[in-house]
């Protein structure tokens, strides 16, 4: 093989000899099998795999270079055989396990060099724990900036458990850290819409503020808003409250309600098309979908989905059957639903947004198997139902791992006292649960959730919807101006009333 025909990172070359083809030849070949050879490893790729994941092969073949006609390549410039097969598993839509902190490392480069952007994805789709400070270091060594901020974001969340690793990282990522600030458990409760010339104290959304372990307010919700049999998600760092119903003869509210945590307000916009409550909300990738519910006496299987940027509401497949009120969570952004079948069976399906779509993905069959609530952690989600007895004082815990398709048992009974676990959201290896009595955060691990440490519970009584938002470093400052305002209102209302007094009984 000669100079010419040898080729680098820059540009590909050809293992033998090239060919040069016509236009018929070169969109036949573009269907075709395409030999790459990466260190001393040979792989049979299909191009059109190549040219949709991968920018660096897509600007080749769309170039009109000569290199663009071989049908034979060698990448060179230090790309590892390991890290290109990781990457070609991804593009096919394969989800790899990668544990080994080298194949991670090699993964990284791969994504940096050939621009595999379903790969970057894939990396920050596997943050843990475990490699988080890994992949935080090695984005920023290849410029993955994406994965840098995801990282950097998920080290934030879970500082506590990393402060040891941190402590080994360069002085300008740990500081990049601590400019972000962490996701915050935010609850509300479950309230009609109020009356506009009444002020409702109790319709307020607090935060919890972890390092006295105390709820602090936030907000106040609208006053034309529900929380009464709604639903309510985060898209984006945005909380929504879409629909609900007006006291017991439960008329619907149509509205959808949208608070800004950056400039503390809300906003307000149509609510989906098919008028519904007790309804599943799910917040995937700027989009909110409406599942089920139920209106006028009759549980439906109809969804909608709402694009956030528009605010506009669409029909989408039908649910497998009518359902109300499921429990749903959001793993390896995936969306997965249960389907109760009384009194012992839980279907798990999975709804796909892009092939709009259902899909059964598993069956749990257990006594009084009802979920109760379900989070995701990791490729993991965990399912709250009754406990012996259909008691739901003392939640049983299952779990299902989406990618090896098991069941575990949890072992031991998870006090659900007031509805503690009826919600729970997942942040980090962190799970929070509150009710009224306490806020309580376990930390996932292994085989079970282990309690780590007990703070103060919700300050109003009756149901909860919680989330998880992420508030301005500002937030205590902003409370504290709000605060001295109020009292100076206060103030200047009590002399303007003394001034008044003052006039109708002079001294």
């Amino acid at each position: 093989m000669n100079k010419q025909d040898r080729g680098v990172m820059g540009l590909p070359c050809s293992l033998g000899p090239s060919r040069l083809r016509n236009k018929e030849e070169q969109d036949e070949e573009s269907t075709g099998v395409l030999r790459v050879r990466v260190e001393e490893s040979v792989f049979n790729v299909d191009r059109a795999i190549l040219g949709q994941s991968c920018e660096y092969f897509r600007a080749l073949f769309r170039s009109g270079m000569k290199d663009s006609q071989l049908n034979e390549f060698h990448l060179q410039g230090g790309l590892k055989a390991r890290g290109f097969l990781i990457a070609m598993a991804v593009s096919r839509g394969e989800s790899p396990v990668i544990l080994d902190p080298d194949e991670i490392v090699e993964a990284a480069e791969c994504a940096a060099f050939l621009q595999v952007d379903v790969l970057v994805q894939h990396l920050i789709d596997i943050l843990d724990t475990d490699n988080c400070i890994l992949l935080y270091h090695t984005s920023a060594v290849y410029g993955l900036w994406r994965l840098f901020h995801s990282a950097a974001v998920y080290i934030c969340d879970a500082y506590t458990d990393l402060q040891d690793a941190i402590e080994t990282l360069p002085e300008e990522l740990i500081s990049y850290v601590e400019s972000l600030t962490p996701a915050s458990f935010v609850a509300l409760g479950t309230h009609s819409p109020s009356m506009k010339i009444l002020q409702d104290c109790y319709r307020t959304v607090f935060y919890l503020d972890e390092k006295p372990g105390v709820w602090k307010y936030l907000t106040d919700l609208p006053t034309e808003a529900s929380t009464s049999m709604a639903g309510v998600a985060v898209v984006d760092n945005r909380l929504y409250i879409i629909g609900g119903v007006r006291g017991v003869s439960k008329e619907t509210v149509d509205l959808s309600f949208c608070y800004n945590t950056e400039t503390n307000t809300w906003s307000v916009f149509d609510g989906p098309q098919q008028s519904r409550y007790d309804f599943t909300l799910v917040g995937h990738d700027g989009h909110l979908y409406a599942i089920g519910g139920e209106f006028d006496k009759r549980i439906m299987s109809s969804v909608e989905v709402c694009d956030v940027s528009t605010g506009a509401w669409r029909f989408c497949k039908h649910a497998p059957r009518s359902v109300a009120a499921a429990a749903s969570a959001v793993a390896r952004r995936r969306i997965f639903v249960c389907f109760w079948k009384p009194p012992d069976t839980t279907d798990v399906y999975e709804y796909a947004p892009k092939n709009d779509d259902w899909t059964l993905i598993t069956t749990m069959v257990k006594p009084q198997s009802y979920g109760h609530c379900m989070v995701a952690h990791g490729d993991n989600l965990y399912v709250m139902r009754n406990g012996p007895c259909d008691d739901f004082l003392r939640c049983l815990m299952d779990c299902y791992n989406i990618t090896t398709g098991q069941w575990t048992a949890m072992p031991g009974h998870y006090v659900n006292s007031r509805g503690a676990l009826f919600t729970a959201m997942v942040r980090g290896s962190s799970a929070f649960t509150v009710n009224r009595n306490l806020t309580l955060e376990y930390v996932i691990c292994g085989d079970k959730w282990k309690p780590r440490r007990q703070m103060t519970g919700f300050p109003k009584s009756g149901s909860l919807w919680t989330c998880l938002l992420r508030l301005p470093k500002n937030i205590h400052t902003q409370q504290e101006g709000d605060a001295v305002e109020a009292l100076e209102m206060d103030a200047n209302l009590e002399s303007v009333e003394d001034d008044l007094k003052e006039a109708i009984h002079p001294t």
